[in-house]
């Protein structure tokens, strides 16, 4: 696989993404109070936000890391771990483009 393929995949990656963030920051506008929904209902809409509060971080860091990973191709850092130096396969980079370690140290 060619960088500009790899690349290219980053780059989607980063799209979809940036769409599902977009998709949880919608799910988690505040709970209207005013709305007769009953009480066990909005404690439930309460615990769903929180979930979805929780995987919009992670989605925000995933975004992240992978910008960061984007902008290292090219360079002699791209695709290696950042705790042991050594190569990361391209099939984890695939995978898991966010990773910056080997499977070794991601541990």
């Amino acid at each position: 696989m060619t960088s500009d393929e790899i690349k290219q995949r980053f780059i989607d990656e980063i799209s979809k993404t940036e769409k599902l963030i977009i998709e949880y920051q919608e799910m988690t506008k505040p709970v209207v109070p005013d709305v007769a929904i009953g009480r066990i209902s909005r404690m439930d809409a309460l615990n769903n936000k929180a979930v979805i509060e929780s995987a919009l971080r992670q989605a925000q860091e995933k975004l992240n890391k992978l910008k960061y990973v984007l902008s290292k191709i090219g360079s002699e850092d791209f695709g290696i771990c950042m705790k042991c130096r050594t190569q990361i396969p391209v099939g984890r980079i695939l995978i898991r483009p966010e990773s910056m370690y080997c499977v070794n140290c991601a541990k």
